[in-house]
């Protein structure tokens, strides 16, 4: 008769199945990819640093108006470089027919207007970026 005091076997630990080698690898793979993503999206959402900084460097500045649809095109182009482009506000908060005081005293009408030094000469357009390089002698990324 066997002993009821004996214990019971214990099954021998098994070694993990490759199920868990693969979400491993999958894992490892999308926190590279996931990596490269943040490097990409970091360097292109900066890209336009330095640009941005020459232009305000050389003098030359952009009046616009937070309603103006042209204006939020121009500022795409700079993408989240723009916070340091040389930038002048003319729309008055809550007053879409409102101008600031900067605005009128510079004469502005229409917007974007880009303003070059030394002559002052003003374009009234959203400007490609390698127009506003060959107008100030910044260079672009």
């Amino acid at each position: 008769m066997p002993d009821a005091r004996k214990q019971k076997q214990v099954p021998p630990i098994q070694q993990p199945s490759g199920l868990w080698k693969k979400a491993a690898l999958v894992g490892v793979v999308l926190l590279v990819a996931g990596g490269l993503y943040y490097y990409d999206y970091h360097n292109r959402a900066h890209k336009y640093d330095a640009f941005a900084r020459c232009l305000a460097s050389r003098g030359a500045k952009m009046y616009g108006a937070y309603w103006c649809p042209h204006c939020a095109e121009q500022k795409e182009l700079f993408a989240d470089s723009f916070a340091l482009a040389p930038y002048v506000e003319c729309g008055v908060p809550g007053n879409v027919h409102a101008e600031s005081q900067e605005c009128k005293d510079a004469g502005i009408k229409h917007f974007p207007t880009w303003q070059f030094p030394p002559t002052g000469e003003r374009v009234e357009a959203v400007l490609p970026m390698i127009e506003l390089s060959n107008r100030t002698s910044c260079p672009l990324p």
